[in-house]
């Protein structure tokens, strides 16, 4: 093996972030599983990397200890999530660390997983090793949302994106909806796209706008998650009962990245037929109570279809269900400094409630909260983002 590198690095910190910049390079997984990076560190030098690549395929761990060979005894490894200590496509990780002679663990976060969770971590405990946990926590985290969203909820992460005039408008009275944002908040909204495993409107959207639901932007470093390396669009997803979709629209011709379309029984077969040979993946579903695509089981089937992350950029109407149903995580809202009035215009909600009453029928009084806000100028426009706390 060559001589390591050097690192300047001296501190668990610094170390932890080298792993996570690695498991970043995982992003393109068609699974739930997550992005995680390994580095190996003996007498402050990196010894050894590896980043989980694909799925079936090497965990971080293993590809950092081949990378490190006889370097790895006695030395710390530096992980982004905590070893597995079960069988799945691949053997425990738990293994190969103590076979390969490594002395110190530190691990940024643990496994979500409640079934496994601090399992590795016990096992190399029991067997002698200094574990730490804890260093870059929350930014392995925020690596994972989709990962440990799946784990504890069963289904993707998911951001609510509307852009709207300071009168809270997402069109005017006729209904035109286009440009409402200036460039640079359009410019953001590809990136979210691409930081997105997919993104998903209604049908009301799809044949108002006949969108793309593509990237349409050259990616910059300073995206938050690396893009797809083959494919930076998202998977586009239509929430239609009835199969309306149109046959031409735009978001039809890729034969790369085929719509899904969810719909119920109440769509005619030879709209299911038609759209099915136009390439789009249609599926059925169950309908909610007020005869729409139950959600709640279209949730379930994403994150086996590759989507643990989902951008909704449906209207007032697809937001509103998914707060009734608490399916959202994150919001950003684009305002623009415009004002278009007018009772019929579209708002980012809609005229449905999204608080529904509590167990004994007495109505909350609060509205849904945002945590850690974020406010930015976008042009003239500003950009309001923020977590959910349900």
């Amino acid at each position: 093996m060559s001589v390591p590198d050097l690192d300047p690095a001296t501190d668990d910190r610094s170390f932890m972030e080298h792993a996570l910049s690695l498991a970043s390079r995982g992003r393109g997984h068609v699974s739930p599983n997550p992005m995680v990076g390994a580095v190996i560190v003996r007498d402050n030098q990196i010894v050894g990397r590896g980043w989980h690549r694909r799925i079936g395929g090497a965990h971080a761990e293993i590809e950092a200890l081949r990378d490190a060979g006889d370097f790895a005894r006695g030395a710390t490894m530096y992980v982004t999530l905590e070893p597995c200590n079960h069988h799945g496509r691949t053997p425990p990780c738990t293994d190969a660390v103590l076979a390969a002679g490594i002395a110190r663990v530190v691990v940024a976060v643990a496994d979500p997983n409640p079934s496994v969770r601090g399992g590795g971590i016990n096992v190399l405990r029991s067997h002698g090793l200094s574990v730490a946990e804890g260093p870059c926590e929350e930014a392995a985290r925020e690596l994972n949302r989709g990962f440990f969203t799946w784990a504890r909820c069963g289904r993707p992460f998911i951001t609510l994106k509307a852009a709207m005039t300071l009168d809270g408008r997402l069109s005017t009275h006729t209904g035109h909806s286009q440009w409402i944002s200036g460039p640079a908040s359009r410019r953001r909204a590809h990136l979210e796209r691409a930081a997105h495993d997919a993104v998903l409107v209604g049908i009301g959207t799809a044949l108002a706008d006949n969108p793309r639901l593509d990237v349409r932007v050259d990616l910059p470093s300073e995206i938050d998650s690396p893009p797809r390396a083959t494919h930076p669009s998202p998977r586009r997803i239509v929430l239609d009962s009835t199969c309306r979709l149109p046959l031409d629209a735009e978001m039809c011709g890729d034969s790369h990245r085929p719509p899904l379309l969810f719909t119920t029984a109440r769509a005619p077969r030879e709209r299911r037929l038609a759209l099915t040979d136009r390439g789009v993946e249609v599926v059925e579903v169950a309908l909610d109570s007020d005869g729409r695509v139950a959600l709640a089981e279209v949730l379930p089937r994403l994150a086996p279809l590759g989507v643990t992350t989902l951008l909704v950029e449906g209207g007032g109407l697809v937001n509103a269900s998914f707060l009734r149903e608490r399916a959202a995580d994150r919001v950003v809202s684009f305002v623009a400094p415009r004002v278009v009035g007018g009772t019929p215009a579209l708002t980012p909600l809609g005229p449905v409630p999204v608080i529904r009453p509590s167990i004994d029928g007495e109505a909350r009084a609060d509205a849904l909260r945002l945590a850690r806000m974020r406010v930015e100028q976008l042009g003239d426009d500003l950009c309001i983002e923020g977590h959910l706390t349900w």
